[in-house]
């Protein structure tokens, strides 16, 4: 990660490792190497994973699409919220979030490449959002999330997160808390991190292929 990110120009990216699907044993085992931070795409997969290594003190991220229903359990589960994505969403998190456990820190999902099957709001929607969640104390606005289209040309999904750049950079001007953009995986993260990206989510490079 660290030469992508030199043969970028630009400092490391975060890594997020995606632990979905993966036993609680083997994120352990990558937590004793010292990553620290975790993603997970179900809520309920997530509560028995966060319950049983509660006394690592690792940092939990909800990187799957939330359903309003899960909402009040994904509040006092998790450290963040990147899939964060219509206003439904913002009063729910908002109103079910600890106050013991400080700000959800969260980001707004973003469907960059107007995908039908994929959730996230459109671009010109970022700034409503942005206004709601910043407007809610239990919540701190971090930045955006998104999965460019899978397009096999490379020029095509450098193009997707290049624009993300960019909304990114408008956001973080508007609002102080905003600082993380996160996109890439195992496939193409060097490109994300050339683009911008400071946080990346990575399962595949890290646990090997899902069966």
């Amino acid at each position: 990660m660290d030469n992508a990110a030199r043969a970028a120009g630009r400092p490391a990216a975060r890594l997020l490792a995606v632990s979905k699907t993966q036993p609680a044993e083997a994120v352990a085992a990558l937590a004793a190497e010292g990553q620290q931070a975790f993603g997970e795409n179900y809520v309920q997969e997530a509560a028995a994973k966060i319950a049983q290594l509660q006394s690592a003190g690792l940092e939990w991220h909800l990187i799957g699409h939330l359903q309003s229903n899960k909402a009040e359990q994904a509040a006092r589960l998790f450290d963040w919220v990147q899939t964060v994505d219509r206003p439904k969403l913002v009063t729910a998190l908002a109103r079910h979030r600890p106050a013991e456990r400080g700000p959800l820190d969260v980001l707004i999902q973003v469907n960059i490449d107007d995908e039908q099957s994929k959730h996230g709001c459109a671009p010109a929607d970022i700034a409503a959002l942005a206004a709601q969640i910043g407007a809610e104390p239990p919540l701190r606005l971090r930045g955006l999330m998104a999965i460019p289209a899978p397009f096999p040309e490379r020029e095509r999904r450098q193009a997707a997160f290049l624009r993300m750049r960019g909304l990114f950079d408008d956001l973080a001007q508007r609002w102080p808390s905003v600082d993380t953009l996160s996109m890439g995986m195992s496939g193409d993260f060097a490109d994300a991190i050339a683009a911008g990206a400071t946080m990346v989510r990575i399962g595949t490079a890290l646990f090997g292929a899902r069966h």
